[in-house]
């Protein structure tokens, strides 16, 4: 049950540095845009979600406070990391997981229709059930992608690549592959999908795992 809004889950994250409140707010919001709010195991959202960022000032020195400064910056970018190293490894932990999936979608009109085609496919069921017998099933992505409910895309613009392996373009299957190489990625336990749409500059990336048999087991066990 882990689905970005937040993530099913408390987090707390604390530094010593005085941070004022306009800026530690802007500093969260970046963070968690780019961690929390991009992983799912399996799109069910829980209603416990919070993210808490804490500056107790405690190590002493000016109050930062311009979200424009090289000292706000170094401190958002260190954050940042922080969040997303706590992020994945909610997906890593997720029930029954056995493969870490990066879903990388680039080349749209913009972020938000990224993330659409990214969460299509990190939810699909079918998909998740392939990346956990190792199955390079290309129908199953390339029909996330269609469904994602993105208007006018173009098949013969597009790129879908398993890991560095080019498996479909020109709104077919791509002449150079061979499934043996779309098995060897899948066989692995950190898989990157990346899609490329070839209509604009907007990319986002979302981070999921596999569906096992061990994930039917402990939901089915589960009692809340």
């Amino acid at each position: 049950m882990i689905h970005p809004n937040m993530a099913t889950m408390l987090g707390y994250i604390a530094t010593d540095a005085p941070v004022a409140q306009v800026a530690l707010d802007a500093m969260i919001h970046h963070a968690v845009n780019r961690s929390f709010n991009c992983i799912t195991v399996d799109g069910d959202t829980s209603t416990n979600d919070s993210l808490v960022l804490i500056a107790s000032g405690q190590s002493g020195g000016a109050e930062i406070a311009d979200i424009q400064s090289p000292e706000y910056l170094a401190l958002r970018d260190a954050v940042t990391s922080v969040a997303v190293q706590l992020a994945q490894a909610i997906v890593r932990d997720g029930e029954g997981a056995t493969k870490f999936i990066t879903v990388r979608v680039e080349g749209g009109r913009d972020q938000a229709e990224c993330r659409k085609i990214g969460y299509a496919i990190a939810h699909s069921p079918l998909i998740k059930t392939a990346f956990f017998a190792s199955d390079p099933n290309l129908g199953r992505i390339l029909a996330a992608i269609g469904y994602a409910g993105v208007d006018d895309l173009d098949v013969n613009l597009m790129q879908l690549y398993l890991g560095e392996v080019l498996v479909a373009e020109n709104g077919g299957r791509a002449a150079s592959y061979a499934e043996a190489d779309g098995q060897r990625v899948m066989k692995a336990a950190e898989i990157t999908v990346r899609v490329v749409l070839g209509r604009g500059h907007g990319e986002a990336t979302v981070w999921t795992c596999d569906f096992s048999y061990d994930y039917v087991k402990i939901n089915a066990d589960y009692r809340s």
